[in-house]
């Protein structure tokens, strides 16, 4: 059966920024709907559609939202997550680019369903030009009462704001996010509390990622069968995949969950540039591993890619390396990158970053020794590096990352051992 497009069923239509070009598209009809629902039946709908969160964890964002106290007076808050740091991850970009009503609509729609009178989207500093858009796209929505006091004439009000961060990676993290909207250094918080309970400016708070939210108000219009019918029964609906690295063509695609890496490198990608063949695939961003070449039948769902040794699907920002890569250096350029954007708060991520990057120098610059490559792998395994050891996901994606290319290129690494320690390997 051929796929309907869902989030990007607005590619390509001209002015789709206008909001009555995205009105007259069907746009706004969800929120008209929501608004005449109670709101315990809209909040059904989305956990029976099977929605899970689309910026890395994967959690189910109806049972997120009942995390909610019920008993508390308010406020509420809903701080959208569009900082999309994680290397290889351009998706939220490109839904904003293509269709930034939709995102909006998403926001109003998640808030109203949560009794939420304050949104803020916090965007990446670097995003500029989307920022504006955004900004642009709010004024409308106030100046048509799509935002502001009595929403469409309903009892339904809320305010939004968009809030520019400063370009850290750290603050992709939830409660780093949190920290930094609340005009302090971006360091994730212990937890719990989770910020279901005290979040921004400790006061209840629902995070989610900008893909997830628009995935929203299809959902209220076509009902959690029609979304379920998409994608597997553990990993609903439709996702957007973005394609980078040694391909011919590079770009995002929207496909239902659980497409196979193979089929999205050779048929949407237009395969591996240059007629050579695939090395290893990044399937969701660089903390979550690689696969090797012969681990291309991976379905791309939430269940697949941990199948294979990888931490997840991530954001599903697909990284693409050919035959004549390094994977040597690949890591070295991943590890570097955590180490730089590490907050510094856990001794394991702040140090152990720090070592396997001078170990990975160590091994490109004909230094390596004997021991490097478990020395490697010791710090991935150790008590401060482990998955749930730190305060954040930092120190689990390096770890990941060093865990899996090691492990599953062993030779080639073995080989930047320099020849005297070699027979130590």
């Amino acid at each position: 059966m051929e796929f309907e497009p869902v989030l990007t069923r607005n590619l390509g239509v001209p002015n789709i920024g206008d909001l009555k070009v995205y009105q007259s598209r069907g746009g706004y009809e969800a929120l008209r709907q929501a608004l005449a629902s109670p709101r315990n039946e809209l909040k059904q709908t989305v956990k029976d559609s099977g929605l899970r969160g689309r910026g890395g964890a994967g959690f189910f964002a109806g049972v997120k939202w009942d995390f909610l106290p019920a008993d508390h007076p308010g406020p509420f808050y809903l701080v959208v997550n569009f900082d999309e740091s994680e290397p290889g991850t351009f998706k939220d970009r490109y839904l904003c680019d293509i269709d930034p009503h939709q995102i909006l609509e998403g926001v109003i729609v998640t808030a109203y369903i949560n009794r939420i009178d304050t949104a803020y989207i916090f965007i990446r500093g670097e995003f500029h030009h989307q920022a504006e858009v955004l900004q642009r796209t709010i004024k409308q929505a106030y100046k048509e009462g799509l935002l502001g006091k009595n929403i469409l004439s309903s009892d339904y009000s809320l305010e939004c704001v968009l809030h520019r961060g400063a370009g850290a990676y750290i603050c992709g993290e939830e409660t780093g996010m949190l920290e930094a909207l609340e005009g302090k250094r971006g360091w994730p918080r212990l937890k719990p509390p989770y910020p279901a309970v005290a979040g921004a400016f400790g006061q209840p708070t629902v995070i989610n990622n900008v893909e997830t939210l628009c995935c929203v108000p299809p959902i209220i219009q076509r009902g959690a069968d029609w979304f379920k019918s998409m994608g597997t029964k553990k990993s609903t609906g439709p996702k957007l995949y973005g394609i980078s690295g040694h391909v011919n063509r590079p770009g995002v695609v929207e496909l239902p969950l659980g497409v196979p890496c193979r089929e999205l490198i050779e048929k949407h990608a237009g395969g591996v540039r240059d007629s050579k063949r695939c090395k290893g695939v990044i399937p969701g961003g660089v903390s979550m591993g690689v696969l090797t070449r012969d681990e291309l039948d991976c379905p791309l769902d939430f269940e697949g890619p941990p199948r294979y040794g990888c931490m997840g699907l991530g954001t599903a920002g697909v990284i693409v390396m050919d035959e004549d890569t390094c994977m040597v250096t690949a890591l070295r350029n991943i590890v570097r990158f955590f180490a730089h954007e590490s907050c510094g708060q856990c001794t394991g991520c702040r140090e152990g970053s720090g070592w396997m990057l001078q170990i990975l120098n160590r091994l490109l610059g004909g230094q390596g020794r004997g021991r490097d490559l478990e020395l490697l792998l010791d710090l991935a395994d150790a008590q401060g590096m482990a998955p749930g050891k730190t305060i954040c996901g930092l120190s689990d994606g390096t770890a990941w990352a060093a865990r899996t290319f090691i492990n599953k290129y062993r030779s080639e690494f073995e080989a930047k051992v320099s020849t005297r320690d070699r027979v130590a390997v």
